[in-house]
């Protein structure tokens, strides 16, 4: 808690004042970031036009990719967090570690289950088999773009290639791409 003080430029005491626990401070700072996570999320889904549940599915998942400073920021900001919780605090990992993916995973699992009610994706699709599989590539993903193995627009390739797969029963068409500022070239299409 010193350290965030510090950081922060107040007193210990200030930090100490709102927050009794170093449990309390990494709670209210996984809030934080998930109302920052949430507020780029629905800016996603919204620019991708009129709000589905396909929509839902792509916006939620690319605003989640690093391919930006500030989906970059955030990516750092909580994977600090994770490796914080789950090295250190093995009871605060297992109370507090899930939840925010498991909301997530549940959103997109409703989300594909609705998309599969309206045709657009294929009846024998597990959606939340589907959705932690989406959630987990795209996690992975964005610890391939944060380590130096692609870029944010690979990385979109990528899942929009996968969220074109699990779409492509429906009778209307996939949104378009979406398209993350190339900063670098991805090493594998260096080849």
């Amino acid at each position: 808690m010193r350290e965030v003080a510090a950081e922060a430029g107040v007193s210990l005491r200030l930090v100490q004042y709102y927050f009794d626990t170093k449990e309390q401070l990494l709670l209210a700072a996984l809030a934080y970031l998930a109302e920052q996570l949430t507020e780029r999320v629905s800016a996603s889904i919204r620019a991708l036009g009129p709000v589905t549940s396909r929509t839902v599915v792509y916006g939620t998942l690319t605003a989640v990719l690093p391919t930006d400073e500030e989906s970059v920021r955030l990516t750092r900001a909580y994977t600090g967090f994770y490796t914080l919780v789950f090295s250190s605090e093995a009871e605060m990992a297992t109370r507090h570690g899930a939840t925010y993916p498991d909301k997530l995973e549940s959103l997109l699992a409703t989300h594909i289950t609705a998309a599969q009610e309206a045709g657009e994706v294929a009846a024998d699709v597990d959606p939340a088999l589907t959705a932690a599989a989406l959630l987990a590539l795209t996690n992975g993903l964005g610890s391939s773009v944060l380590g130096g193995q692609r870029d944010g627009a690979a990385a979109l390739r990528i899942l929009n290639d996968q969220l074109g797969r699990l779409f492509h029963a429906g009778e209307s068409p996939t949104p378009a791409p979406v398209r993350a500022p190339t900063h670098r070239h991805d090493r594998h299409e260096q080849k």
